[in-house]
Order: C-alpha cells, then sequence, then structure tokens
C-alpha cells in the first residue's frame, strides 16, 4: 500500500491507519526502529503540549515579566541562566514531579496522551469522527509548534534580539 502523504512511499509496516492522524509518512522508517508506536505517540503528543506552552511564552516573555531585577532579560534563552540555579532546580523538580506521577499513562496500556484531563469538556457529547478531528487537529498543531519553537530558537540565536518586538520596529532584516 502506498503512503496518502508521500505518493512514492510504501507505508511502514507499523503504520496501519490504526491510530489517529496516521497517514503513513515514515520517510526516515523510525517506525521499524521504535518497539511500541502508543509510546511513540504519546510523546508525539507532550512534546507537541509543551510546545505549542512554548511558543506562546516565547512570544509572551518579550512583553510581560515578573517583577524583579533578575526578570528583566528580554532574551528568552538569557533569562534561564539570569534566574539561578535555583530557580531552574525548582523548575525541574517540578517537571520531575509531573513525569513520575504520570510514567503509567507514558507507559501503560491506555489511549497515548490522555491524562485525564478535559476541563473545559471539548469531548463531552461528541462523536467518535469529532473526536478523532479533535484529535487530530492537536497532532498537527503540536507539530507545527514543534517546527515554531524551533524557529524561534534559531532566529533568537541568530539575531540575539526580540523576535516581535523587532519586527515591529522594523528592525529586523532577514538574510
Amino acid at each position: 500500500k502506498m503512503s496518502s502523504a508521500i505518493p512514492w512511499l510504501e507505508v511502514p509496516e507499523k503504520l496501519d491507519g490504526s491510530m489517529v492522524g496516521d497517514v503513513g509518512f515514515d520517510p526516515m522508517g523510525l517506525s521499524d526502529v521504535q518497539p511500541d508506536l502508543k509510546y511513540a505517540r504519546a510523546c508525539e503528543l507532550k512534546h507537541g503540549r509543551i510546545c505549542m506552552l512554548a511558543v506562546v511564552g516565547f512570544v509572551t516573555e518579550e512583553y510581560f515579566h515578573l517583577p524583579g531585577a533578575a526578570y528583566t532579560n528580554y532574551n528568552p534563552l538569557g533569562a534561564i541562566a539570569q534566574v539561578g540555579t535555583s530557580v531552574n532546580g525548582q523548575i525541574l523538580a517540578a517537571i520531575a514531579v509531573i513525569e513520575l506521577a504520570t510514567i503509567d499513562i507514558t507507559y501503560g496500556d491506555g489511549e497515548p496522551g490522555d491524562y485525564g484531563l478535559d476541563p473545559l469538556k471539548f469531548l463531552d457529547g461528541k462523536s467518535q469522527y469529532e473526536i478523532d478531528r479533535m484529535k487530530t487537529k492537536e497532532l498537527k498543531n503540536g507539530r507545527l509548534a514543534m517546527m515554531a519553537i524551533m524557529g524561534e530558537l534559531v532566529q533568537q540565536k541568530i539575531w540575539g534580539v526580540p523576535m516581535i518586538a523587532d519586527m515591529m520596529k522594523g528592525h529586523f532584516t532577514p538574510l
């Protein structure tokens, strides 16, 4: 069977269309290396969600800061070093607690990325078709956010100036 994403490539064996958003796209053959695609999907969802938050946080940091001299840096990459090891240690400890609390979900037999949280009731009263569409949208937005945060990081590293603010002032000059 040929891939609907890349018509001249064959669909890898493990990508049988049983997972939401699976269109047979695996040009590097990573699905052959990964023993469990549910784990890979759970990781993809988690990284996508983190990157969606990171993209918003990266831009927000240019305009809003916590009070105090340590938080006035307009460089999101420089802010990590400026706040010190104690703040970064607290952040890493919080991440470790969350990872340990959800380890059974990530490595378990349940639905990848389903942490039982839906406070806004996005999936209540929806048909399976609508639920699958919502999950596909989340996957695609997460994939886009992963590329977007990488673009923001590279742009910040190359030019060393706030991205949006500098563009609005007309100082941004692309290569």
